[in-house]
Order: C-alpha cells, then structure tokens, then sequence
C-alpha cells in the first residue's frame, strides 16, 4: 500500500503541475491597465497604431507597449475615426482549446491513475502467489523430512514458515529497520551481492532488555524479505544427554540451508552461548561449537542468515561475536518519547478512547512494547468492568501500577498499618509536590514518580529525589517515634542514587569519592527533609485522611490541599 501511495502522489503533483503551466500560459497577458486620461492623451500625441476588441476589453498597441482599457468605458464610434480597429472573436475559441486541453490532461491522468492501481493489484497478486507457492513447497518439504526423521522429536519440529510481520506493524523502531534493511536486501538479493564482491555478516544478534520486540523484529525482517523463517529457543538446545544438542544445530542448519534464501533465529542464546569458563558444561559446550562449526561452514553468498536475541551480551562466548559470526550487533533499547507514540498509536487503533496520545507517552516512560501493549489492554478491560463506552485516562491510571508491579493486595492490612503505610506516602507526596518531582498519583502502596527522558540530571535533581525517599521514613520517625521494614525498597533507591552521586559522577566532598561521602549525602538530605516535614505536620495529617479514605491521591488534589495551607 506503501508503493500505491507514493505513485498516487507523483501522478497528482505531475498532473496539477501540467495543468497550472497550461493555464498559466493561456491566462498570461502582459497588456497594461490604463485609465481614461491616459486613452486620450495617447490618441491625441498618435502614439496608438491599432486596437483589437475582444468581449470584454480594447487592446491598444503602442510604439513599444500593449495598453488595455474597459470596453465599456469608451465610445467605439470614436474610436473608428481615430485608429484601425480589429474584431477579435479568439477568445471564445481560445476558452474552447482549453477546455479541451484541460479535459485532455485530466483523462490522461485518470488513465496514469488507474494503470497504477493496476499495476499495485498485479504486485500484491504476484506477491501473494509467491507466498502460496513458498507454502506449498514449505509443506511438500515438511512431510519428506519427517518421513525421514529417525525417531527424533526435533526433527520434525524444525517447521519454517512465513511471516506476515512486517516493518509496518512494528512501531517505534525507525533505527533498528535502517540497520536491517540492508540484510532484507540481500535475502532477496544474494545474486546480486555476490556479484558484486560484497560480503554479508552471516550472523546479526538483537540486544536489548525483556520485551522491547527482538523475536517481533526478525519477524519483519523475515516478512519483509518473503523468506522461510526458522524460530528455536536456546533453550530447545540444551539437553542432558551429550550429542543430542549438537544433533539438533546440525538439524537446524541443513533444512535452512536446504531451504535458501532463509533466516536462523535462535531467541535467548545465552542459553547455548554462554561464555565456557571454570564449571565445565560437556553438552552445553558441545552444542556451542556444534553452533561455532555450522556458521563457520556456510558461505557468505549461501543465503542464509542467523539472527540471534539476547539480553545478556556480557555473558555471551568470546568465540561467537568474532569476525564472520555475530559481528553485527543491532542494540534494541527502550523506546523514546516519539516512539511510545508511534507504538501507542498502533495499539490504540482499534479501541474506542478518549485519551490524549501525548498524555500517555509521558507517563509510559520506562515501558517497553509489550509492556504498553498491556497496559493498553488492561485499561481496555477495567473501563468495560466499568461499563464504559470509551477508553479514558482515568481507566490507564487505574492500572498503571497493575502493569508495572503487579496486583498487590490492599485489604490484607490493619487499621493501624493503613495509618503508617498513609503518613508514609503522605509525606513522599508533598515532598515530591515541593520538590517538584513529577507524578500522576501516589496511592497506600505505590508512588506514581516519572522519570524524565534527559540525558544530564543535575547534583540538586539527585539531591531532591534521595529526599524523597527518605521522607516516608523520617516522617513516621517524626509522628510514631518508630520505623518501619516498609522503608526498605526506597533506602535502596536513595541508597543507589547517592552511590551514583560519590563513585561515578565525583559529586561527593571531593572530586576522587571518600568512603564517608555515600553516608553524608544519606544523612544530610535526611536532616534537610526531617526539618520540611516538621513544618508540614497540618498537611501531613490532612494527606493522610485522604489516603486512609481513598487510599490514593492525585497530584492536583494534593495541589488544593497545599494551596489551603499557604
């Protein structure tokens, strides 16, 4: 559809150009406006030598220039008496020429329009006979090779297939397909390459974290370049008895090379490429150059390609990312701003919503693909819960800490323990609010804090945050005298940030970290916000009511709340 949007556009820009030219060359008139005054003082010095009347107008030729003057505004009788006159009668047939003209130039169109769409539907024809073709001859393969098959399980579930997965459903990734585009080119090309003197990486590993669309992405790349893909586990590899993953490798491998143009995509292949150190593995290291032999044994012409998806590249053998293996590394992060809208979008499409895009964008900040893919459809599910029509940001702010963290149960607590859990995110709220660190809610159980997209984070950004950690603890310290094991994940957190702070970016006492910079910048921050939320004790209270009543909060409520008090 891609293709037909692109020819539609050239054919309407080419066909509203040819017909603005031929306009414009009948329209064009370089004759000059003249008032009465000017008529008769020409006439009078002889400077006319003749005139032409069309419908509408008088054209006066001059000694060098071309007059025009109103029909209407003149006596023709005059006129006659002075200077030779024509009756021009070509206008009305010039307007007939161009309407032809123009006519012409829109059939002409019409018929550049319908030989492209023509020519899309042959394409998209062709394409998906190739494909039924390519199944066809897949399943004539498939059953010879488990007729064939020696009692082995494996053997028979080698199955390639076709993807229908391409770059288009596949959102937010504009990078990763400029890195690959080239390898589709070359499954659908390897002539061509070859030819050429060009050399392929016959092995491309996707880094990245849990869920940000690895298998998603050989996917479309192997929808995209209409070959057979194979798909195994690492884990599928690795067995108890020695030989049997070897086996499996050179299984892998023969089909795939049987089956030319094709892609290898082996998922977590940590599990079979783990580095071979001191513990010593003899199946798993024998499946691993089984693996190191069959890369080694295929041309780099041959066709095929191994793809490779790990989130673990420091764990990976040296001897698999060496020249002529995996020595091309598409890294996969987690998405940007602009494209956690694009993914959104694409999720979005067929729901009913009544969201701001933008909105949700900002605070999906850390979510992968198919972590936005769930929160979609979890937000999906709590508004029809609510027998609702349409999709609304309250539903995803029900839900976002369901996504993220999971169910937590809130009824298992004490009136007491509600009343600490409630002082507790009372006082990270109104710090968070002071200190301005963004959030959408913070509730008896989770704070809804945002990570900002930048790359430089300033000392007093850093600051503000280990004091918001730590402003739960010290306000319960503050009211109960006492502290609780709930302060536990946020001391780690602060505990992590001022780390950060001594050891990697010389924010400490001194530029070289001191052992005792970690703790001063603990204690310090914690005496900076015990002394604020002193001040606070009203408003603390107040917050905590709300809490231990609705059990969450809102940024803007809390805003009220503060705005009461000064």
């Amino acid at each position: 559809m891609q293709k037909f949007n692109k020819n539609l556009v050239i054919a309407i820009v080419s066909g509203a150009i040819l017909i603005a030219l031929v306009l414009f060359s009948f329209i064009r008139d370089d004759s000059k406006f003249i008032n009465y005054g000017l008529y008769k003082s020409l006439l009078e010095n002889s400077l006319v030598k003749k005139a032409v009347v069309d419908d509408n107008y008088i054209i006066l030729y001059g000694i060098n220039e071309k007059y025009k003057i109103a029909k209407e505004s003149l006596d023709l009788k005059e006129l006659y008496k002075s200077i030779p006159i024509e009756i021009d009668n070509s206008s009305s047939i010039t307007s007939y020429i161009m309407d032809i003209i123009v006519l012409s130039i829109l059939v002409f169109f019409v018929l550049v329009l319908l030989r492209t769409i023509k020519k899309e539907k042959e394409f998209e024809r062709e394409k998906k006979k190739q494909q039924e073709q390519l199944k066809n001859s897949l399943s004539g393969i498939q059953k010879k090779t488990s007729s064939s098959t020696d009692g082995n399980d494996f053997g028979s579930s080698v199955r390639p297939s076709i993807s229908n997965v391409t770059f288009e459903d596949v959102a937010g990734i504009s990078e990763v397909k400029e890195e690959l585009e080239e390898i589709i080119d070359f499954l659908q090309n390897p002539i061509r390459y070859k030819e050429f003197g060009v050399k392929l990486p016959k092995g491309v590993l996707l880094v990245g974290s849990p869920g940000v669309g690895k298998t998603l992405i050989a996917k479309a790349v192997a929808g995209e370049a209409g070959v057979p893909f194979f798909y195994q586990s690492g884990a599928s590899f690795v067995q108890i008895y020695v030989g049997v993953g070897a086996k499996r490798v050179r299984e892998l491998f023969a089909k795939a090379k049987a089956m030319a143009p094709s892609i290898v995509f082996i998922d977590e292949i940590d599990a079979v490429g783990k580095a071979r150190g001191g513990l010593r593995n003899d199946e798993r290291e024998a499946t691993l150059n089984q693996l190191l032999t069959e890369m080694d044994g295929f041309e780099d012409s041959s066709g095929v390609i191994v793809m490779g998806a790990t989130n673990k590249l420091d764990m990976l053998d040296d001897a698999l990312l060496r020249s002529g293996r995996f020595d091309r590394r598409v890294f996969v992060s987690l998405p940007t701003y602009e494209e956690r809208l694009e993914i959104l979008k694409v999720y979005l499409e067929n729901k009913s919503t009544d969201v701001n895009i933008e909105q949700l964008a900002k605070i999906t900040v850390g979510f992968n693909g198919a972590g936005i893919s769930s929160f979609v459809n979890e937000a999906a599910i709590y508004a029809l819960k609510q027998d609702k029509d349409e999709v609304t940001i309250d539903d995803f702010l029900a839900v976002k800490d369901k996504v993220l963290f999971g169910k937590k149960r809130k009824g298992s607590f004490s009136e007491y323990e509600k009343e600490i859990l409630a002082l507790y995110q009372s006082a990270k709220a109104i710090s968070a609010y002071w200190l301005e660190i963004d959030f959408d809610k913070i509730s008896l159980i989770s704070d809804g804090f945002r990570e900002i997209d930048k790359e430089l984070v300033s000392k007093n950004e850093m600051l503000s945050k280990i004091k918001v950690y730590l402003s739960g603890i010290s306000a319960v310290k503050l009211i109960y005298k006492e502290s609780y094991s709930n302060a536990s994940e946020d001391l780690v957190k602060a505990k992590l940030i001022a780390t950060d702070m001594a050891d990697r970016y010389g924010m400490g006492t001194k530029l070289y970290p001191h052992p005792n910079d970690i703790s001063n910048i603990l204690e310090e921050s914690q005496e900076e916000i015990r002394g604020f939320l002193s001040g606070m004790k009203p408003t603390l209270k107040k917050v905590q009511d709300i809490l231990i009543q609705k059990e969450a909060i809102s940024k803007e409520e809390l805003k009220n709340i503060v705005n009461e008090v000064f």
